[in-house]
């Protein structure tokens, strides 16, 4: 068995053939047997071919080893692009074909961009899965604001765009929860402060006990958001605006009872003045009262205390107080014309004070309520009082337009003639209403009895009988003047006959009637029967009146006696009841 081999000398390289010749010469020259060279040809063939499948075996495994990387890239490649949601990028091959290391080539930068891509995703979920976790953990109170967590592990199976979208989304919904929380939180803190100064409480102790983080020296991105600081911050806020109305109450309540003993005791306003911060709120509603330490503890201490000298202030000036009150009753009748025997009253009250059982604030209650009944049935006669005093001023006006009627130089060009003939005018038209004012005023005297089940007396007399009787009058004044009409037409007749007969006209005689009565009006104190408007003419043991405004008059004249004495018997006769109320 030989070995194909040549030497080629123009080349001078050293091969198989040359090695073999060489090897051959050797051979000969030693002296080896063909059987010798023939082991040690096939010996030599046996390890070329052992060489040759070493190589073939080295690049095989070589060529598997580049198909699974091939096959891993292709399968990496793939689940990078579903990963990232990718169904494909732009310049991969899609062929197949060229060889192994040509197609690991092509693959390899494609493969890379999307590994960069993942990289950058998964730090993009890391973040915003992080955020939302830290913002969930505010919320929840596990995590405090400013404490860090640990990074998320991410799953890297879906890194898609859709994917992060949802966790954004997420994220801005609680970015939005945890700012709506933030200004709820401050919304809070801001009222507990707000509070806090109106009551004259510490606001940082009080907001601090709920969170340390409410503090303001903490800045609003560190404040604690939780459902439980919300809830506390709440509750606080709704206690201390429970405090507040509380407190609210009391000083209202000092104030009122404050402003009732100043009035009491009529104090100065130096002394009221002290005390102007209390009772500035007394009408004040709760969310007007915002001054700082308005409803301070203290100032309500203080308002009690006063409140409590004032009382005891008070009981060592009893009789004086009560006599004020006694004195505004007394005001509130004599305005209405309702007679009312004082000095009984006045007896009652000292006695009640000077009795051993005496209660000062039992004896003002008494008062206050006997000063209410009385504007009640002050209130009631307000109507008919009204019509009463239209009445007395038409009688007035009544009296004086003859009194004007009986002057003989009323058309006389004097000074101020042409003001008291437009007065005249007035008069007559009012004297012409006076039947209608009195039947309406009898009308509704008569509706008020029947209600009140009662008489109503004017000044202790009987109004319907003083009407009764001013009727009565009118009448008989009526009769009179047209007495006095039929006798001057007989006289005028009788002076024209006497002038027929004897030819001259004789003097006429000055009636008697047109001339006033110097002594005392007929029908009690005017010509025409108007009533007195002082009616009662202090003739009923302690009784008060009032003039028309309402104020006590002693300088006006009184009524005749003649007029009010009969008033004033047939008052007594028929209602025993009228001098008390």
């Amino acid at each position: 068995m030989g070995v194909a081999g040549h030497n080629d000398p123009l080349i001078g390289e050293t091969t198989c053939g040359s090695l073999l010749q060489q090897l051959q010469l050797i051979w000969d020259e030693v002296g080896e047997s063909d059987e010798d060279r023939d082991k040690m040809l096939l010996q030599l063939e046996q390890e070329c071919l052992d060489v040759y499948r070493r190589k073939v075996d080295q690049a095989s495994n070589s060529r598997a080893r580049l198909l699974q990387q091939l096959a891993n890239a292709k399968s990496e490649l793939s689940r990078l692009l579903c990963a990232l949601g990718e169904l494909s990028i732009s310049g991969i091959p899609d062929k197949t074909t060229g060889t192994i290391k040509e197609q690991l080539e092509a693959i390899s930068p494609f493969l890379e961009k999307l590994c960069r891509e993942k990289d950058k995703r998964v730090r993009e979920f890391a973040g915003v899965q992080l955020q939302i976790q830290t913002i969930r953990g505010e919320i929840a109170g596990s995590l405090q604001v400013g404490d860090h967590m640990e990074t998320p592990r991410v799953n890297e199976d879906d890194l898609s765009t859709k994917k992060l979208n949802e966790f954004l989304s997420e994220l801005q919904a609680l970015q939005k929860e945890k700012s709506n929380r933030l200004h709820k939180i401050l919304d809070f803190v801001s009222s507990v402060h707000d509070l806090c100064s109106v009551l004259g409480m510490d606001f940082l102790s009080t907001v601090t006990e709920v969170h340390p983080s409410l503090n303001d020296s903490v800045g609003a991105e560190f404040k604690s958001i939780s459902d439980a600081t919300l809830s506390k911050l709440s509750k606080m806020v709704i206690q201390l605006k429970e405090e507040k109305s509380k407190r609210l109450e009391r000083i209202q309540a000092l104030a009122s009872q404050l402003t009732d003993l100043w009035n009491l005791m009529d104090t100065s306003a130096d002394e009221r003045q002290l005390f102007d911060h209390v009772t500035c709120n007394i009408s004040s509603t709760l969310d007007e009262v915002t001054a700082p330490g308005a409803l301070d503890i203290d100032l309500i201490e203080q308002a009690e205390l006063e409140v409590e000298r004032l009382d005891q202030l008070k009981a060592s000036r009893m009789k004086d107080i009560a006599f004020k009150r006694q004195t505004e009753l007394e005001d509130i009748y004599a305005q209405a014309h309702i007679t009312i025997d004082t000095s009984a009253a006045r007896d009652r009250i000292l006695t009640v004070i000077d009795s051993s059982i005496f209660e000062p604030s039992e004896l003002l209650a008494d008062m206050e309520n006997q000063i209410l009944k009385a504007k009640e049935e002050a209130l009631s006669r307000k109507d008919i009082l009204e019509k009463v005093e239209r009445w007395m001023s038409a009688c007035e006006e009544e009296s004086w337009l003859e009194d004007y009627s009986q002057d003989d130089n009323r058309y006389s060009a004097t000074r101020g003639a042409h003001l008291n003939l437009k007065r005249a005018e007035k008069a007559r038209l009012l004297v012409s209403k006076i039947p209608v004012i009195v039947d309406t005023l009898m009308a509704k005297t008569r509706a008020w009895e029947q209600e009140h089940g009662m008489p109503f007396s004017y000044d202790g007399v009987h109004l319907l009988a003083m009407l009764d009787e001013y009727k009565v009058l009118r009448q008989q004044k009526e009769e009179e003047k047209r007495r006095m009409r039929d006798q001057k037409k007989i006289n005028d007749q009788l002076a024209a006959e006497q002038e027929k007969l004897f030819g001259s006209k004789p003097s006429p005689a000055r009636p008697q009637s047109s001339r006033k009565a110097p002594g005392p009006r007929a029908n009690g104190g005017a010509v025409n029967g108007t009533p007195n408007r002082r009616l009662s003419a202090h003739q009923n043991g302690g009784g008060r009146s009032v003039s028309r405004d309402g104020r006590r008059d002693s300088g006006r004249p009184a009524a005749p006696v003649n007029y009010v004495a009969i008033c004033k018997e047939e008052s007594s006769n028929n209602n025993p009841a009228a001098s008390s109320p």
